[in-house]
């Protein structure tokens, strides 16, 4: 007999432990990776909540993004020669952004941001979409001895982000001092969570990664020290449009299993002189070749806004296609990532036109980041 309820349960998007929150604060969600998660905050908008990740401090709900254990005696051994990076470069207490490429193709299935434990502990943070298929590669090379568990619904993450990042977690007695892609467990009135230098906005920043039954108290505390930091909620648009002025490659973007890390000039996270990772082969015929097409930046000169899968032009030839493409709040133009023919020769400063519904408009091909970052 057909279980309905159960049928209906599995198509209903997953909620953040924090959405009544964001239901409070007047939030427009939209869906993420099968998850529904706030777009944008009544009386701020996406504006001003970039303006308050560039300026002050803004606060993310990223609990969308998935989450993993890898444990057991070899864990960092199956990481490392599974997925791109090389982990022999961290030590315990260190992230790393590395890459799940596709064995045949190189292709990216996922970019996943790993928390080296030890050697037999690493936790995971890969996308909200592609966690299951992440779990299930690495659940069929690792050996006996290694434990690979979804954690996805267990935790929740809060992006705090910006250049009173600091200061607040200061007020709250949470760590700050420690180097950029580095991590440490503290504790938030009797809540332990781990507090990790990174994010996705070019600012000072840290991920809080919260068990989900404690997300609430978190969130609250936040708030409630925030007042003097000028913080504000922050939804996923702006995430989107911080990310975009630094150049950063979404996946589902600007990486997918049809574009390498070659492509999207991601080599910087592959591990070249490894024995053995998920694509090497291919990767470094492709490295060796030159890749056909590369990630690069267009910068609107016309009043434009490009948008994924528009057409780059030079003059009647199709040279490329937008990947990711947005407005500038802090320039107030047009940016965009875009794949272009290595074959039509381009340099950075060159002119190009994009397909804007049928109408053309100008672009000046340059190198990201759009505006200067200041994370260090």
């Amino acid at each position: 007999m057909t279980d309905v309820t159960s049928d209906a349960t599995a198509t209903r998007p997953r909620r953040s432990p924090l959405h009544a929150r964001h239901t409070a604060l007047g939030a427009k969600f939209a869906p993420f990776g099968g998850w529904e998660m706030p777009l944008e905050y009544a009386g701020g908008g996406v504006l001003r909540e970039h303006a308050a990740v560039r300026e002050a401090v803004g606060v993310f709900d990223v609990s969308h993004l998935g989450k993993a254990r890898v444990t057991g005696p070899g864990a960092a051994d199956l990481v490392d020669a599974c997925l791109s990076n090389d982990l022999r470069r961290i030590g315990p207490g260190r992230a790393q952004y590395t890459l799940c490429c596709d064995d045949a193709t190189g292709g990216v299935v996922d970019d996943v941001i790993a928390y080296l434990h030890d050697d037999r502990h690493v936790f995971l943070v890969p996308n909200a979409a592609n966690t299951a298929e992440v779990v299930r590669r690495l659940r069929a090379a690792a050996p006996e001895s290694v434990t690979v568990t979804d954690e996805h619904e267990a935790y929740a993450v809060l992006a705090v982000q910006g250049p009173r990042s600091a200061a607040l977690l200061d007020a709250l007695g949470l760590p700050t001092d420690h180097d950029y892609m580095s991590f440490s467990t503290a504790t938030l009135d009797g809540v332990e969570l781990t507090v990790c230098r990174t994010g996705y906005t070019g600012e000072l920043g840290y991920e809080l990664v919260v068990p989900a039954a404690d997300a609430v108290a978190v969130w609250d505390a936040l708030h409630a020290a925030g007042a003097p930091f000028d913080l504000r909620a922050c939804g996923l648009a702006a995430r989107d449009t911080l990310r975009t002025e630094m150049g950063y490659a979404l996946h589902g973007q600007d990486l997918t299993p049809e574009i390498t890390p070659v492509q999207a000039r991601v080599g910087w996270a592959v591990g070249w002189d490894k024995p053995a990772f998920w694509g090497r082969d291919a990767l470094r015929a492709e490295k060796a070749a030159g890749p056909r097409r590369t990630l690069r930046g267009l910068v609107a000169v016309d009043r434009a806004i490009p948008r994924p899968g528009m057409t780059v032009h030079v003059g009647d030839t199709v040279v490329g296609t937008v990947t990711s493409g947005t407005f500038s709040p802090t320039r107030r133009q047009g940016i965009a990532l875009a794949l272009l023919d290595t074959a039509a020769d381009l340099a950075d400063g060159d002119s190009v036109e994009i397909d804007v519904r049928g109408r053309r408009a100008r672009m000046t091909v340059t190198r990201p980041p759009f505006v200067q970052p200041s994370v260090r």
